[in-house]
């Protein structure tokens, strides 16, 4: 459901009323709209007797008006929690969540009563094929991406494998209260993995909000010795799960992912994980009996009793796209936690960088590279420049202070619109090794390329999914409007198109080899095919008028059967029978198409055994991925997405989505401003150059 599609809402007297007692439901309006999604209408200042229920959160002290209203007027209780993927920062830390658990006969962590997620584990078959699978991928995809709960670690330095684990919780924490347990239970529980672990170095593990500041913990200095110390709360859990002998919990949530992980975690408590055959429980529950796999576990905490949000579309929606969301945010935050100073960008641009690299600190614009670097020394940062700015000078004081360089250049589903119209981008790519234009040198997107061949079947149905949906929808790079021309080939006649290009552009000055014009384009592709129907595209910046690569109209007719003027790309590619390009990004999307493609130079794309190249032959790709993997590396992997109505990052689908729609306004709240100047410098497009 998109915001457009908010009426597609069950009325309001459709909804279930649902009051409420506690000022975090009024405060977080992301709880409220997933509420209202799931089919509540929260009341404010509503006696319990005129609603269907009453919402707590938890079993929080601050829950019991709430309890004690629903008992009185013999309401259901509807018991509200985070989700087991929250956030990058905690809650306290106010970000808000991307799904909660919603339950109407316990709650998760009391282990006094059922609860709807017991009853699951307890009775649901949860053995469907397709719910197995998901539940293996899901699994996978937490431990490829490194997700939990909460996701801002920094990294550090990972201990010895081999070590016991023992996890703290903060103090208070209402699943060690209503788990069987107290603070006693961690002194105990601390002791047996000592003595059952003679010699063996133990690491206690502390919670995110209490490494944080926000509340205490279990244990301190007093409880450490010689072979007893605190893990570097920096570490993300999956890493310390992975080097871990052994894993001690009472009932945290990271016992759940110690058996997801592979661990047989030894359970002090009696959380909702206990007494499933997968954990070493040193309390019994007699109403669990049921021996479960991992992935039945998985399956009915994550894929069915969670209820997720996608902040994108505003709707509701499955484990998967939530995770995927999670996952770009938290690649976001990682990427980005570090001083990082920007250099060679545009005015223009620079609050859409921002945007996209602020996602943990603050971004720095310097103009003069040698202060750059400075300061990005200074703060043990780095340098991002706009590719095409990049210069042997920065590349050298970069060197000499040890600062990582990073280049930064649009991605390949950009906007509705052309960056020379100022229009922000969707995407942006990063790489530190060299940019995805330039063969001469080894590229990030390279690198991924390589690494692509070893994908598994998920995420390549992840790109087969993709590749349907772009070709679907049209959508490419800019996703301008266009007529579709009459074309007129004899019968079994080929149809090649030729796009033109901008001809300072730097993939045409780094890898186009001998060809560095579109006339020389057009008359290599008539004498390799000189009895094809040859459709010649203008690039679009340069039929505005802003960059350079216009063709003698006297050319045009010579050698081209047809000009295809502002027309849109994709039904022009679904058109024809091959695509003959230097490095143009259209020769990609038309891979996608199943189209034949041609290289007279060397893009990204070619040297991997999907296209047919005339260039020059790049050794290092020695590669042989498959279309899908290709597109996973390129359009997945490589690039970073940002929703433009929200602001967050986000994964490639939800831009998709947005693209599709063809709706100008995705360049998001504050693109008026930018048309106007655009507007502007169209006029003055003779001296584009100044804001290039």
């Amino acid at each position: 459901m998109t915001r457009e599609g908010l009426s597609e809402l069950a009325p309001e007297d459709a909804r279930r009323k649902l009051a409420v007692f506690s000022g975090g439901f009024l405060k977080d309006q992301r709880i409220r709209r997933i509420l209202t999604l799931a089919g509540w209408h929260v009341q404010v200042g509503i006696l319990p007797r005129q609603t269907e229920a009453v919402a707590v959160w938890g079993r929080k002290p601050v829950s019991k008006r709430g309890l004690r209203a629903a008992q009185k007027r013999g309401l259901p209780v509807l018991t509200v929690e985070d989700a087991f993927l929250r956030s990058v920062k905690p809650g306290v830390e106010g970000q808000p969540a991307l799904g909660l658990f919603l339950d109407l006969e316990g709650v998760h962590f009391d282990c006094s009563g059922p609860s709807r997620l017991e009853r699951l584990l307890a009775d649901h078959p949860l053995d469907d094929p397709d719910l197995s699978r998901r539940a293996s991928e899901g699994i996978a995809f937490l431990r490829k991406h490194k997700l939990s709960k909460y996701n801002a670690f920094r990294g550090g330095d990972l201990p010895e494998p081999g070590y016991v684990l023992v996890i703290d919780q903060t103090r208070a924490d209402a699943s060690i209260t209503f788990g069987g347990a107290g603070r006693r239970s961690f002194g105990r529980m601390l002791e047996a993995a000592r003595v059952e672990n003679p010699g063996k170095r133990i690491l206690i593990r502390t919670h995110p909000v209490a490494a944080s500041g926000h509340r205490r913990g279990h244990f301190d200095e007093s409880d450490l010795d010689e072979r007893t110390a605190f893990l570097d709360p920096n570490i993300n859990p999956w890493d310390a799960l992975d080097g871990a002998g052994r894993v001690y919990t009472v009932t945290s949530q990271l016992g759940f992912e110690a058996i997801l992980a592979g661990h047989r975690p030894e359970v002090f408590g009696l959380p909702f994980y206990s007494g499933w055959g997968l954990s070493r429980d040193r309390q019994q529950i007699e109403r669990r009996g049921r021996a479960l796999t991992r992935e039945q576990l998985f399956a009915a905490v994550m894929l069915i009793y969670a209820v997720w949000y996608d902040p994108a579309a505003d709707a509701l929606t499955d484990f998967e796209t939530a995770a995927r969301t999670l996952a770009a945010q938290t690649r976001a935050w990682r990427e980005d936690n570090k001083t990082t100073v920007c250099v060679g960008m545009r005015a223009w641009k620079q609050k859409s960088v921002s945007r996209f690299l602020g996602n943990a600190m603050a971004v720095q614009f310097i103009d003069d590279p040698a202060r750059a670097v400075e300061t990005a020394a200074a703060g043990q940062g780095r340098v991002v420049v706009w590719a095409g700015r990049e210069s042997e000078a920065l590349r050298e004081a970069c060197r000499l202070r040890s600062v990582p360089l990073v280049r930064m250049e649009d991605g390949f589903l950009r906007s509705v619109g052309l960056g020379a119209e100022l229009r922000p981008a969707s995407s942006l790519v990063l790489d530190d090794l060299g940019i995805y234009f330039d063969p001469t040198r080894p590229s990030r997107l390279e690198a991924l390329i390589e690494q692509s061949v070893k994908l598994d079947s998920a995420d390549l149905r992840r790109a087969e999914r993709l590749i349907d949906n772009l070709t679907a929808h049209q959508v490419t790079k800019y996703n301008l409007e266009g007529a579709m021309p009459d074309l007129a080939p004899r019968p079994g006649q080929k149809v090649v198109l030729v796009p033109g290009q901008v001809e300072d552009d730097a993939s045409i000055r780094l890898g186009a080899d001998r060809l560095a014009t579109n006339l020389d384009l057009l008359t290599a592709v008539r004498q390799a095919c000189p009895d094809a129907y040859l459709i010649y595209k203008p690039h679009p910046d340069v039929e505005a008028g802003l960059r350079v690569g216009e063709v003698p109209s006297g050319a045009l007719t010579q050698y081209a059967d047809l000009v295809a003027r502002r027309s849109a790309a994709g039904p022009l590619m679904d058109a024809v029978d091959e695509i003959w390009t230097m490095t143009s990004l259209l020769g990609f999307e038309a891979l996608l198409r199943g189209k034949t493609i041609h290289c007279l130079g060397t893009p990204f794309y070619a040297g991997w055994g999907l296209t047919q190249d005339h260039g020059p032959r790049i050794e290092r790709r020695q590669a042989r991925p498959s279309l899908a993997a290709l597109v996973h590396a390129c359009l997945i992997d490589h690039p970073r997405y940002l929703d433009p109505a929200t602001g967050d990052a986000c994964p490639v689908e939800a831009v998709l989505a947005t693209l599709a729609r063809r709706d100008p306004r995705a360049a998001g709240r504050d693109a008026w401003g930018l048309r106007l100047l655009a507007r502007v410098q169209h006029r003055l497009r003779r001296y584009s150059g100044l804001w290039r």
